[in-house]
């Protein structure tokens, strides 16, 4: 996927982390890397409605190349992938659990991101769990939060300067798709 080498710093955008816990669960570099370095990404709360986010986020994940897997106790079928119950029914390995679920039903999915041995946890925008990211990195997961992977992907990538937005990354490198 490469993600270029350039000079990255952080975008806040309205977080509610302090610089603290920013530079502990936002680090530009962590996830960059992880991103670069992900291959299955596991999104818990992937709707099959065209109109909600983690659709949006799947999509668009799916087009960058990365294999997704559908999490969602409806089951059926999105994207053309299979829906899974829970993490535990994963049949592979899972390298990201993304998450667009409340923040108060984290612990229970870190429990399960740290039972499959995902990399791993992701807290999409605006859901905040300390408890849980705490418990996640003493487990060694990486631990991303009040982020979204959609934006940091592209952020990243360089397609949001196709759409003329301020990234903060410094680079002579011509993004590849």
């Amino acid at each position: 996927m490469g993600l270029g080498s350039g000079a990255s710093c952080a975008i806040s955008l309205n977080t509610e982390l302090t610089p603290e816990q920013q530079a502990l669960y936002q680090d530009p570099d962590c996830i960059r890397d992880l991103l670069d370095q992900a291959k299955t990404i596991a999104i818990v709360g992937l709707s099959a409605d065209r109109q909600k986010a983690s659709y949006f986020v799947a999509t668009y994940l799916k087009r960058e190349g990365y294999r997704v897997i559908p999490v969602n106790p409806r089951g059926g079928k999105i994207l053309g992938e299979t829906v899974y119950p829970n993490l535990k029914s994963i049949p592979e390995k899972v390298d990201v659990v993304d998450v667009f679920r409340p923040a108060d039903e984290l612990p229970a999915i870190v429990d399960d991101a740290i039972a499959i041995g995902a990399k791993a946890v992701w807290m999409q925008l605006r859901i905040i769990n300390f408890e849980a990211a705490e418990k996640a990195r003493t487990a060694g997961l990486t631990v991303v939060m009040d982020k979204c992977i959609k934006m940091e992907l592209g952020r990243f990538s360089g397609s949001l300067h196709w759409a003329g937005m301020n990234t903060e990354i410094i680079s002579a490198r011509v993004a590849r798709r």
